[in-house]
């Protein structure tokens, strides 16, 4: 029978959507969409309070789309009104990182080492809303993969998938954050499964690991200050003083993460399409490369978010940052846009003196 453990998802959560009566739930098309995984969450209005300090702080930046859908993503019935149960499911990533192939090269976070998560978890919830529909024809559902307005990490903290660590994660403890979060809302009353008790304690390791003070302690992230966010979303110039402390970082970080105890040196097993086929990226490549081409070979994956321009402007900083690239970075420093140039044009001043390619 086609489950969620069958089509490579490592565990299943259910929470109750707020709709349904406690002690009203049914195993019935909770087992269909779990199989061996099987647990649950409810659906009703989520607590609210954390996403609205978040927003109104201001820590989301350039993310209007968050302060724009909050209302949506705090209720789940308002996109699909007759939701009962929310699925929660998680798909592990990451597997081992090649070695750091020399000089040269940016370091892209384990989650885009692959091919686009969007796609391959988006297919994966179509077979299970398939399966569901012929095995249960009255259950409707409702699939997201943070794409759509539904607030995935909270629902997996109702839903006992893990916890909201300090840095903002969901971690499962003793097996880390290393995972993408899916959900499936759907009509069936199922009965939900309990919260997972926070245990990051007095650990603070992923405060300290931070290089750009973007996390504030309390689970919360500021964004603009997050490499993650300013290699990825932001679109225009990088602060010049987070520029240094980007690192090697190309697209995305994984600092936080790699430091957790919770993390354990036995990663899981991916997908072949997670594979780590773009860890490492020739970052003189990158900026020599045409623009058109540049999104082309990246389309299908997660750095197309981020190519051509964001992309180039990143890998000119990390150049600097390591003090190679020269030939790469004057070339940039000639690129019809602004940004990209500015950046190049920065990371020749910071490398004068200390070239080493």
């Amino acid at each position: 029978m086609l489950s969620a453990r069958s089509l490579g998802f490592a565990d299943v959560r259910f929470a109750d959507a707020g709709a349904a009566p406690a002690g009203a739930g049914s195993a019935v098309a909770g087992s269909a969409v779990a199989g061996s995984a099987g647990a649950v969450a409810g659906a009703g209005p989520l607590p609210a309070e954390r996403f609205q300090a978040f927003i109104a702080a201001g820590r989301h930046a350039g993310m209007d789309w968050l302060a724009t859908s909050a209302g949506d993503r705090i209720d789940a019935r308002r996109i699909f009104p007759s939701v009962r149960t929310v699925a929660v499911l998680r798909l592990d990533y990451g597997g081992v990182a090649p070695p750091c192939p020399g000089p040269g090269f940016g370091r892209v976070a384990s989650y885009a080492w692959g091919r686009d998560y969007h796609n391959l978890i988006g297919r994966k919830l179509k077979k299970l809303q398939r399966r569901l529909a012929e095995a249960h024809p009255g259950v409707r559902t409702y699939a997201s993969i943070d794409s759509r307005p539904v607030w995935e990490r909270a629902w997996a903290e109702v839903a006992g998938l893990g916890y909201a660590a300090k840095n903002g994660c969901i971690l499962t403890p003793s097996q880390g954050a290393y995972y993408f979060i899916a959900t499936l809302l759907f009509t069936e009353v199922v009965e939900p499964d309990p919260p997972v008790p926070a245990r990051c304690g007095a650990c603070t390791r992923c405060l300290v690991a931070c290089p750009t003070g973007a996390l504030p302690g309390d689970g919360s992230l500021d964004a603009p200050r997050c490499i993650s966010y300013l290699t990825i979303e932001e679109p225009g110039p990088i602060a010049e003083d987070m520029r240094a402390k980007i690192g090697s970082w190309v697209y995305g970080c994984d600092d936080c993460q790699e430091v957790c105890p919770h993390v354990g040196a036995d990663r899981p097993l991916v997908p072949p399409e997670l594979q780590p086929h773009n860890a490492w990226l020739d970052l003189s490549a990158v900026l020599m490369a045409d623009d058109d081409w540049l999104t082309a070979v990246t389309t299908g994956t997660p750095l197309r978010r981020a190519a051509p321009l964001r992309l180039k402007r990143n890998a000119a900083i990390v150049l600097g940052n390591q003090g190679v690239g020269r030939a790469a970075l004057e070339h940039a420093a000639r690129h019809p846009n602004a940004t990209v140039a500015e950046a190049a044009s920065w990371a020749l001043e910071r490398g004068t003196g200390r070239w080493n390619g």
